[in-house]
């Protein structure tokens, strides 16, 4: 169930955010890696590989958190 909970979690989390596709990569892989470190040193990369891809492949369409904190 716990990891079920943080599936759920990490699918919401890693729609990333930002307006470029580079921006949605980098920070889904943040995301990624901050939630796989529950995991110890194998879930960061895990994560951050995960995330990557996530926002890698979200369109700004699909998730608008507004512009990201670094580019105001």
């Amino acid at each position: 169930m716990k990891a079920l909970a943080l599936a759920i979690l990490a699918t919401a989390l890693l729609s990333a955010c930002g307006t470029t596709t580079s921006d949605r990569t980098a920070s889904g892989a943040g995301i990624g890696a901050g939630i796989g470190l529950l995991g110890g040193p194998p879930g960061v990369v895990v994560g951050a590989i995960a995330g990557g891809a996530v926002g890698a492949t979200t369109s700004p369409r699909q998730v608008e958190l507004g512009r990201p904190i670094w580019d105001r």
